[in-house]
């Protein structure tokens, strides 16, 4: 069993956690190994070494492996632009625009990619870690799947299977997993882990017990509940706000139907200084500091959403008594005075008026931007590192103030006065440096400083040091033992 994969019963059972916490465990064992996900549907992605994009958990899985990402490691990403079609990324490129019954028309070709990526990257590595897409069992979408079990049949893999006992129906989600499942597929199911779990094991046990006993399938382990993990998420987004200590800085972000990229503000969540307010539909827009507008896979669409909220005249309100504003690459479309799609990249062709604030206007044009960037923020010269993913070209007076520089070339733009600013630069908050003198340019006074990149990987050690004390010992000694049978 040099190879694993990992499904689970349920989107967000904790598939990706669980895919980290190996990744990270047998990296430490001094194991080559690697992660991959044949297909995974999410907004945050990520810029890979080899200039293509991934899905941002599988990004964070490499960081456990000690790697840099690559776009073998997900050779198909969805990203969704409406509720039924979404862009297509393969190995990294745009392959095209998609409705959801296209694309599934289109998984027999996409078969071949997914496959050849698997064999490029099991050839550079003693193991590799796979993990599922939402749930195996959902039988409308068995046909040519290349997420859960069509790809394990494929590549000839054992399964352990993760439930969430934390949204309750725990052995309700295993059976009927099971019970949905062909024999093959069954029968590749190795074991299960239970996920979240809150309380006393003791009391747990009988149902374990039951369990095994009916299906024939172990234990491996049951993982608690880890409180205030904070980590990349794949596509999930919490609205739930993390109250500062003092509330010291109070910044807001509207939570956009098609928000891309919200990791961006991870390391504001973790800032103990500052009070994050992501903001959905039909709430009251709360008072701010600093106002963020994020990144969009459909900018335009957002836009008429952000306006039908009532954020247009709330963040007028909020400049004239005085606050800030930054548009990070769809957000800084929007601040602009138009956006033009002529060629429906997407949506529908047209063109929308943007919301006036910076001199800029944009044009969307093929051929995706994908790029690491470096340079430093102006005027301070502090030091700043991320990634760019977009379609839109900006143009206008507003240009000749830029935000950053990067790479020998300017990126953004800033009001006369300096209260609204914006750039194309995803992970802008993820330096100490970068993130400090930023909150400090938006009026915070304080002097803490937060250091999100050491934090995630002091979180993936967290992640391997309980998955070593919650599994069953033989499980783990004998995952080792395949893998350094395989390195030899």
């Amino acid at each position: 069993m040099a190879h694993l994969m990992v499904q689970g019963t349920t989107s967000d059972a904790g598939k990706s956690t669980v895919v980290a916490a190996l990744c990270r465990w047998l990296y430490r064992q001094g194991v080559r190994v690697a992660p991959f996900k044949p297909q995974n549907m999410a907004l945050n992605s990520a810029v890979t070494a080899d200039g293509g994009e991934i899905g941002r958990s599988t990004a964070l899985q490499a960081l456990a492996c000690g790697l840099e990402p690559h776009s073998d490691m997900n050779p198909l990403l969805l990203k969704p632009q409406s509720d039924t079609g979404a862009q297509v990324i393969v190995r990294g490129q745009v392959f095209g625009n998609l409705s959801a019954g296209d694309y599934h028309s289109y998984k027999r070709e996409a078969r071949a990619a997914v496959l050849a990526a698997w064999e490029a990257l099991r050839a550079r590595f003693d193991v590799v870690i796979v993990e599922g897409a939402g749930s195996p069992a959902e039988i409308n979408l068995r046909a040519n799947d290349l997420a859960n079990m069509g790809f394990a049949e494929a590549a000839d893999l054992p399964v352990w299977l993760v439930a969430d006992i934390d949204r309750g129906g725990v052995f309700a989600q295993l059976v009927g997993t099971l019970e949905l499942l062909t024999p093959p597929e069954r029968a590749r199911i190795q074991g299960v882990l239970v996920n979240r779990f809150r309380g006393d094991a003791a009391i747990l046990q009988p149902g374990l017990d039951w369990f095994s006993a009916r299906s024939g399938v172990p234990v491996h382990g049951v993982l608690p509940y880890l409180q205030g993990l904070l980590l990349d998420a794949e596509d999930s987004i919490s609205l739930q706000g993390r109250q500062a200590a003092e509330s010291v800085f109070r910044v807001a972000v509207p939570a956009l139907p098609r928000i891309s990229n919200h990791t961006d503000f991870d390391p504001l969540r973790l800032h103990p200084d500052v009070d994050l307010q992501l903001v959905g539909p039909g709430r009251p827009i709360p008072p701010a500091d600093l106002v963020i507008l994020p990144g969009s896979k459909s900018t335009r669409s957002d836009l008429d959403w952000l306006r039908r909220q009532g954020w247009e005249t709330a963040l007028r309100r909020h400049l004239r008594y005085g606050g800030q504003v930054l548009g990070i690459c769809g957000g800084l479309q929007m601040l602009g005075t138009a956006i033009h799609d002529p060629n429906g990249l997407e949506g529908d062709a047209g063109s929308t008026p943007g919301l006036g604030l910076l001199g800029i206007e944009t044009r969307l044009v093929p051929g995706k931007q994908l790029r690491r960037a470096g340079g430093h923020l102006l005027p301070e010269q502090v030091p700043v590192e991320g990634y760019e993913i977009h379609n839109g070209v900006s143009s206008g007076p507003g240009l000749a103030r830029p935000m950053l520089r990067l790479d020998g070339r300017d990126d953004g733009a800033c009001s006369e006065d300096g209260q609204v600013q914006g750039c194309y630069l995803h992970g802008l908050f993820e330096q100490p440096e970068a993130l400090h003198a930023l909150l400090r340019r938006f009026g915070w006074q304080g002097g803490r400083r937060v250091d999100y990149r050491a934090h995630r990987l002091a979180e993936l050690d967290r992640l391997a040091d309980m998955l070593q004390s919650r599994l069953v010992p033989e499980v783990l000694d004998g995952l080792l033992e395949s893998a350094l049978h395989t390195a030899r």
